[in-house]
C-alpha cells in the first residue's frame, strides 16, 4: 500500500470537519423547510436509500427473531408472539416491531463465519474476510459513488453513520467515507464558524486555501491531498446548504419524537427518515450494548429490547405511512449473533454459524421467514445464506448491478458482489 493510499485509509470526514471549524472555514447554514417538503416530493419518486439498524457487540437472534421455547437446554425465558407476517413469530419484548413484521422478513440461516467482533463487522459491512493488502469499501460507499453523486444539486452527505463511526470508504476514497453524527439528540457540531469570522475574513481564506491546495496538488499529485480538496468542497456546500435542516429533529412534534423514543437510537431512527425523506442514499444508525455475556435475558427485556422496538417499529411504520418503504430498503444487523448455548453468567457468547438478520422495505416480497435453524437453534436445516449472498441481495433491491467491479488504486480488480446471489424469495 502507498503512503497516499494509507493515509487516505485512515482519514474520516468527522476530521476534515473538525479540522475545518478550528481553521474557522464556515457559513451559516439557510433553512427553508418548505423547498425542503417540494425536494422530498421529488425524490420520492425518483431515489433509493438503504437504512443499517447496526447492533454493535452482536446481538441475541434467539431471543429475537428465532426462538426455541421447546428447547429445554437453549431456550430461554423468552416467549414467541404472532406477528402481522402470518405463520412469523418473534419474541414478546417486541411488540411494536410484531404489529410491522409484514413490512419485514427475517432470513434465519445466516452462516457469516467470522466471530471475532472487528474481523465481522468488517465481513457484514463488505461482504469480505479482512485482508491486510487491501480495504474494501463499505457497502455505504458504494451507494454514496453509484447513486448518490446522481442526485444532482444535493449539498448533503450520501453516506451518513449515527451513532458510530461507520465503515471506512476503502480504496474508494475520502469522498465516499461517512459523515458522523455523533449524538442525533445535539445539533451537528462545527456547521457554523466562530462568531469573529465575518464575510471579508472567509472570503480571504477560502481564497488562501484553495491557492495553497491547487499548488500542493500540482506539486505532489497525491490522491490523499486530491479528496482533502474535494472533501473541504463538500463541507462547505453543506454549511451553506437549505438541506441541512434536515439533521434537525427539532422539527417534529413531540408525540413523533415520543414514538420513536429519545434516546440515542430512536433519534438515529427518525433522523434516518428525515435524511431519506430528502434523498441522502445510506444512513447507518447504531445501537450498541448488545454483547451480553452476561445477564443477557436482564439486558435485553429491560433496556435493549424496549429500545430497538421503539425505534425500529415507528421507522417502518412512518416510512410506509410516508410511501417511502418501496424505495428504502431496510436491514438489521450486526457483526454476528449469539451462541444457542447459555452460558454460566446468563449470557450468551459469540456466534456467527447459524444466526437471523431482518430485511425490509426495498420493493422486495417481505412478510416471510427464509431459512430455519434445527430445534435447539445449533445447525442450519434449510436454505442456507451466506454473507455474500446478503450483499447481493442489497444490491439488487437499491437497484444496482450485481456484476459491479471496480480498480483498487494499484490495479487490483474488486467486486462488489463476489459469488453471492440474490436470495430469491424475496423478489418475487
Amino acid at each position: 500500500m502507498s503512503d497516499s493510499t494509507r493515509a487516505l485509509d485512515q482519514m474520516t470526514r468527522r476530521h476534515w470537519l473538525g479540522h475545518l471549524a478550528s481553521t474557522a472555514l464556515g457559513i451559516p447554514a439557510i433553512q427553508f423547510f418548505s423547498t425542503l417538503e417540494a425536494n422530498a416530493q421529488n425524490v420520492r419518486k425518483n431515489n433509493r436509500s438503504l437504512i443499517v439498524l447496526w447492533m454493535s457487540g452482536g446481538p441475541s437472534h434467539m431471543d429475537i427473531w428465532d426462538l426455541k421455547p421447546e428447547s429445554e437446554k437453549n431456550g430461554g425465558p423468552f416467549k414467541p408472539i404472532d406477528t402481522s407476517a402470518p405463520g412469523v413469530k418473534i419474541s414478546e419484548h417486541m411488540p411494536r416491531v410484531a404489529k410491522q413484521m409484514h413490512h419485514l422478513s427475517i432470513v434465519r440461516s445466516l452462516d457469516s463465519k467470522e466471530g471475532n467482533h472487528e474481523r465481522g463487522n468488517y465481513m457484514m459491512h463488505t461482504g469480505y474476510a479482512p485482508n491486510p493488502t487491501v480495504t474494501h469499501p463499505g457497502f455505504g460507499s458504494y451507494c454514496a459513488l453509484e447513486l448518490g453523486e446522481k442526485l444532482a444539486n444535493f449539498d448533503l452527505p450520501h453516506c451518513i453513520a449515527i451513532n458510530s463511526p461507520g465503515a471506512s470508504a476503502g480504496f474508494l476514497g475520502m469522498a465516499y467515507a461517512p459523515f458522523v453524527v455523533q449524538n442525533p439528540n445535539a445539533p451537528i457540531a462545527n456547521l457554523k464558524p466562530p462568531k469573529d469570522v465575518d464575510g471579508w475574513r472567509l472570503e480571504r481564506r477560502l481564497k488562501m486555501l484553495s491557492q495553497t491546495e491547487t499548488q500542493f496538488i500540482s506539486q505532489r499529485k497525491a490522491q490523499a491531498a486530491v479528496d482533502h480538496k474535494a472533501v473541504y468542497s463538500k463541507t462547505l456546500r453543506m454549511m451553506n446548504s437549505r438541506y441541512q435542516d434536515a439533521f434537525n429533529i427539532e422539527r417534529e412534534s413531540a408525540a413523533v419524537r415520543d414514538a420513536y423514543g429519545r434516546g440515542s437510537f430512536g433519534s438515529g431512527c427518525l433522523m434516518a427518515r428525515r435524511l431519506v425523506e430528502q434523498g441522502v442514499t445510506y444512513v447507518e444508525v447504531e445501537l450498541g450494548g448488545w454483547d451480553t455475556h452476561n445477564n443477557n435475558f436482564d439486558a435485553l427485556s429491560t433496556r435493549l429490547l424496549p429500545e430497538l422496538d421503539k425505534g425500529m417499529s415507528s421507522l417502518i411504520s412512518d416510512l410506509a405511512e410516508r410511501r417511502l418503504l418501496d424505495t428504502t430498503t431496510i436491514v438489521w444487523m450486526g457483526e454476528f449473533g449469539r451462541t444457542p448455548r447459555i452460558n454460566q453468567n446468563a449470557g450468551r457468547d459469540h456466534w456467527p454459524r447459524s444466526w437471523s438478520v431482518v430485511v425490509g422495505g426495498g420493493g422486495m416480497k417481505n412478510g416471510q421467514a427464509i431459512g430455519a435453524t434445527d430445534k435447539d437453534g445449533v445447525d442450519i436445516v434449510d436454505r442456507p445464506v451466506g454473507v455474500m449472498d446478503l450483499i447481493a441481495t442489497l444490491t439488487k433491491s437499491m437497484g444496482l448491478s450485481v456484476d459491479l467491479q471496480y480498480t483498487t488504486p494499484r490495479g487490483r480488480p474488486i467486486k462488489i458482489v463476489d459469488g453471492g446471489k440474490p436470495i430469491k424469495e424475496l423478489f418475487g
